[in-house]
């Protein structure tokens, strides 16, 4: 190479704005290396050291180590094989990032014990693997193993849980690649409710007594319908209506739906039978339940659901009225 193109390592600091130490470092690593020397020993860059320079350094922002960079300044890597792989990695790290900004917010806001901190902090440390195994194991509680059939997409009905097979699919949160905040933070409280030993049990309950109302139906002579939605399609109305639960204008309306329910279960409408669909209600306006389907429209982008309690709360007040202790 012409001797007169050489540059001495000061003046290619100079333009390129690093020091003489890191132009050294990188020279002495191989990755930007002299083209020559002066009778004095001192080190020459040609013109094409500026340009590998800016690109070592872009390289290193972006998170490389120095042996990759070597090998793609050298041609040995490609150069967008290596961007696509880093650019995953980095995705991933966005995301626990983002995790990890939710579960600040969430602490800010709910003024958590630390206990409670402790505890979103490891679920927001899980990898798509491990939270989905979280999810699996609720589930398996709840639904007694992961053999309930498919449901399909979309979000679940209003209901008690596990009234249908495949309710268990639908309720699986699916966290997207690429969530929202409101996305994160929604995992986060809905992985926080499914740890809650309480409230597995009380799901577990749900689904084992829907699960003893349909195989009661099958043993009877009257449609197989849920007791929930029967509820919640009567006493809609009359509360929409104005009707006062404790009010002669309610009598039908409890009428209606405790026949019903005795229908499906072959059974007479009696006191028992009227306890019995007062715990399902209990079970079925459970304010941990709704809030873990308002969490579940939130991570998968479904429409919020509607909410029950209104409906089931006034025939509970009815059917207690109008039922013997």
């Amino acid at each position: 190479m012409d001797g007169d193109a050489l540059q001495p390592i000061g003046e290619l600091a100079r333009r390129t704005g690093l020091t003489v130490k890191t132009i050294r470092f990188y020279s002495d690593r191989g990755i930007v290396p002299p083209a020559g020397r002066t009778p004095a020993g001192y080190r020459l860059y040609g013109p094409e050291a500026a340009a590998r320079l800016d690109l070592v350094r872009t390289l290193r922002e972006l998170g490389l180590d120095l042996p990759t960079i070597r090998r793609i300044v050298d041609r040995e890597l490609p150069l967008p094989g290596v961007a696509a792989t880093h650019a995953q990695a980095l995705a991933a790290r966005i995301r626990v990032l983002r995790l990890r900004h939710a579960v600040l917010t969430a602490v800010a806001r709910r003024e958590s014990t630390p206990e409670e901190i402790e505890l979103m902090h490891k679920l927001a440390q899980l990898s798509e693997d491990e939270r989905r195994r979280l999810v699996a194991d609720f589930l398996d509680t709840v639904f007694g193993g992961p053999d309930a059939a498919p449901a399909p997409a979309g979000p679940p009905p209003n209901r008690s849980a596990g009234s249908t097979p495949g309710v268990r699919r639908s309720m699986t949160p699916e966290l997207p690649d690429d969530p929202t905040d409101e996305q994160l933070d929604a995992w986060l409280e809905l992985a926080e409710l499914s740890q809650d030993p309480d409230f597995r049990a009380a799901v577990r309950r749900l689904v084992e007594d829907d699960a003893a109302d349909r195989a009661g139906a099958e043993e009877g002579a009257g449609p197989r319908r849920n007791a929930v939605a029967v509820v919640r399609d009567a006493a809609a109305p009359a509360l929409a209506a104005g009707i006062d639960p404790d009010s002669p204008r309610a009598d039908p309306v409890v009428a209606s739906v405790t026949a019903h329910y005795a229908g499906v279960l072959g059974r007479h409408d009696d006191t028992a039978l009227r306890h019995r669909l007062l715990g399902r209600l209990a079970a079925a306006g459970d304010p941990r339940r709704e809030r873990y389907l308002q969490l579940l429209a939130v991570i998968n982008g479904w429409p919020a659901p509607e909410s029950l309690s209104p409906a089931l709360d006034w025939f509970a007040r009815a059917l207690s009225a109008r039922t013997p202790a």
